[in-house]
């Protein structure tokens, strides 16, 4: 099981760590939400929980919880810049669907 940064999403999250000044790594988790059923969360992460699986990626850690890492196994995620739009790009490989918005998918 793993979950893994591109190069470029690893240098984001730890440009991001050290202008915030703290933070182990980059939390990553999916929640039940709109209309395909889950969404992805991102947050930056103090410290581990006792649930989270830690994963290195590029010198930057990837905590996921339990439950969460059902649904992420073998996710890679990327970070972009594509003319005035850039932000996190998830390449997970359980997805079935995503809706027409972009915000949610179902496995």
């Amino acid at each position: 099981m793993a979950v893994t940064l591109t190069e470029s999403a690893a240098r984001h999250v730890q440009r991001s760590l050290e202008k915030r000044g703290h933070g182990e790594g980059l939390r990553l988790g999916v929640r039940t939400s709109g209309c395909s059923g889950m969404a992805y969360v991102l947050e930056y992460a103090d410290q581990a929980a006792p649930e989270d699986t830690v994963f290195e990626s590029h010198g930057v850690k990837v905590l996921v919880d339990k439950k969460s890492l059902v649904y992420l196994d073998g996710t890679v995620l990327d970070y972009t810049r594509e003319g005035l739009n850039e932000g996190f790009r998830f390449k997970n490989p359980n997805e079935k669907e995503t809706c027409g918005c972009g915000e949610s998918f179902s496995v």
